[in-house]
């Protein structure tokens, strides 16, 4: 059973990879089932599949449903900067500065290399300070 789920995760990427989003997320869905049956995953590849099934329901400007699937990805690996990163931006986008800055924040403690977290919470920062002036 293994080894059929690692297969399906291999598959999914290439599909992800090769931007077939469908069957992506199709093959995303089956082997995150597949792991939730046999509990036999790795921990960070539950997360990637989270966090690039994520990936595809933001391409679909799903945001609320890419959320869940981000979040599930940090609490399947806390230590994964990128669903922090990917989360934050949704929030950002929908107006959450506070939110968007802790995800940033987060990303950056993970790994303070990550430049498009740096760009985003001074983005975010200073979109948040001229809310705060306009009053709303």
């Amino acid at each position: 059973m293994e080894q059929d789920s690692c297969q399906t995760l291999e598959r999914a990427h290439v599909e992800f990879n090769k931007r077939d989003f469908d069957q992506a997320e199709h093959l995303y869905t089956k082997y995150l089932a597949s792991c939730v049956q046999t509990r036999q995953c790795d921990a960070r590849d539950i997360a990637t599949a989270y966090n690039n099934r994520g990936q595809i329901k933001y391409f679909r400007v799903d945001f609320h449903e890419a959320i869940e699937d981000y979040t599930s990805a940090i609490k399947s690996n806390c230590h994964f900067e990128v669903p922090f990163y990917n989360r934050g931006l949704i929030r950002y986008r929908l107006g959450f500065f506070q939110e968007a800055e802790k995800d940033f924040k987060r990303a950056l403690e993970l790994n303070p290399k990550f430049e498009d977290a740096n760009v985003s919470l001074k983005q975010t920062l200073l979109d948040q300070e001229h809310k705060m002036t306009r009053g709303y």
